[in-house]
Formats: structure tokens, sequence, C-alpha cells
């Protein structure tokens, strides 16, 4: 059947103990992974995920390699999410809207604003459906034509827009870090929130974006309870993001240090390149480079 998991992805991720101990995970950089000390839950973005198959298949490839949930694009068929999720028992880490970078809230386009502002209100109501407290916004793009102050401007008049609408359906917007030539230090972050100025607007921060820029764990002090959700992502200056967890320039223990000294507890979501969810055994060594992270 399709929507099964195969008899040998079964046995590579959830077979039991005594397989896992034998084989332990392809690549693997422990064939034991470590307790995790922190409240902290393991999720993966779906837009990134490898495993071929249709919605529930991946899910049921997160559940049996040890996630518990997982984080929807926007704009998914609502009904197909949501049997999903109830048949794995994953959660909705997040929503990412999955209009924000085609339809930006920064264009200098009226008509291409009000897409980019109708997309985050779908993701809004597709957080609504799925039970996740928060909605990833990429908030607009410097470019040639739009400078940081017009995205700035543009964006936070967009974002306040759809501020009543979260309200009504108890969804929080996070803003992400991302490579759009806009917040490239952890103040701007904060003069854009403190711009909008609404408890209904948080940050989705993106732990490997802002490698690029400065460490991680100088953005967490400054950020703060500022902080809604996290992307786990490893950054390599060399290579970029196409390494796995520990084989980057991420020093995670100062990360995690940072994390517990601002308090924050919830999700931590996977951004790795899709190779790494690719099949059973790469989900798994996913999972536990997670949990050593996690464990940091």
């Amino acid at each position: 059947m399709r929507d099964s998991l195969n008899r040998r992805d079964i046995l590579k991720l959830g077979g039991g103990a005594l397989a896992a101990a034998a084989l332990g995970p392809l690549g693997s950089i422990s064939a034991e992974a470590p307790a995790r000390k922190r409240a902290l839950r393991k999720a993966v973005m779906y837009g990134t995920i490898g495993y071929k198959g249709s919605v529930l298949e991946k899910f049921r490839a997160l559940k049996a390699a040890g996630f518990e949930g997982v984080e929807p694009m926007s704009h998914m068929n609502q009904d197909e999410v949501v049997r999903a999720l109830d048949e794995t028992g994953l959660k909705a880490a997040s929503v990412c809207c999955n209009t924000h970078w085609a339809k930006p809230l920064s264009s200098p386009d009226p008509t291409a604003r009000q897409e980019g502002l109708e997309g985050l209100e779908q993701a809004l109501k597709d957080a609504k459906r799925y039970g996740a407290s928060s909605v990833l916004l990429v908030p607009g793009r410097v470019t040639k034509d739009v400078s940081y102050d017009d995205c700035f401007k543009r964006s936070s008049i967009e974002i306040r827009k759809a501020i009543p609408l979260a309200q009504e359906l108890g969804v929080k917007i996070a803003v992400e870090n991302v490579w759009n030539d806009f917040v490239t230090k952890p103040e701007q972050a904060v003069a854009f929130l403190e711009e909008i100025n609404s408890p209904q607007v948080g940050w989705h921060f993106d732990i490997g974006n802002c490698v690029r820029y400065s460490p991680p764990e100088t953005w967490i002090p400054v950020l703060g309870k500022r902080i809604l959700k996290l992307h786990v992502k490893e950054f390599s200056k060399i290579r970029q993001f196409k390494v796995r967890f520990f084989e980057g320039d991420n020093h995670w223990p100062a990360i995690m240090k940072a994390l517990d000294e601002v308090g924050y507890q919830g999700w931590g979501i996977s951004e790795q390149p899709g190779e790494q969810t690719a099949d059973a055994d790469s989900m798994k060594d996913l999972s536990e480079r997670m949990d050593r992270i996690f464990a940091s």
C-alpha cells in the first residue's frame, strides 16, 4: 500500500531496540543517543523532508524516527494534514507561510503586498486548524528596488493588518531571520518587533541563518523572551548549509547555554537539507543528532 512504510523501513525506524543497538544509524556520530535534559521538542520543517511518499507516509516516517512534531507549509490540503497528524500523533510545531518569498510584504507593488497579506492570513487559518501556536513569516526582502527602510516600513504595516485575525485565532506571527538582507543584527530584530508593538508578534529564530553575520549565542540574549520557535540548522563557513549537525561552525554548547539563560522551552525544528531525511537511516541519524544538540 502507498500509505504504509515498507517492512525494511519499519525495521530501520522502529523495529526494536535490539536491531537499533546492533546496527546503529547510518553515519551516526553515536549508536546510542544521550537522554535529553531540556524541555525541547523535536520537529522537522515539512518543506525539507526528502522522504518520498504521501503526507501520511512522511509523517509516519518522522514519528518512527523519534520526532514529535512537524512544521507544515501553509496552503497544503488541510484535511490531509489533519488526518496524518491524527493517525501518527505528531503535533504541528508551527506553520511556515508558503507565499512570503514570492509575494513579500515589502513589495513596491500594492497587489503583491495584498496577496502576501492574504497568504499570511491563510497560514494563520492553517495553524489554527492544525493546533499550531505560531506561523513562520519572512517579512520581506531588501533588493535593488526595495531599501532597508522600505522593507521595514511596508512589512510592519502589512503585519499589523493581520494582527486582528491572529488574535481572533489565538495564533502568533513569528518573524524569521533569513538571508534577505533584512535584519542582520539582533538589535534590528528587536527594533522591528518594537515598531509593530504587539504581543501577538514575536521571533522565529533560525540558528543557522545568523552564523553568516555573528554567532547565534550572541543573538539569543538580545531576543530573549521574544523567541517563539527555533529553526535548528547547521552552518559551515566553507560548505554553508550542506553539512550535518556537528560538522559545521555552530558552537552548540554555547547556543544551548544561551537558550537556557533566556528560559526557552518548546520546539526545535530541523531545517536541514532533504538528503538528511531521505530514508529511514538518515531520518534516524538526524533525530539522534538533534538529541545530542539538546543535551549539549
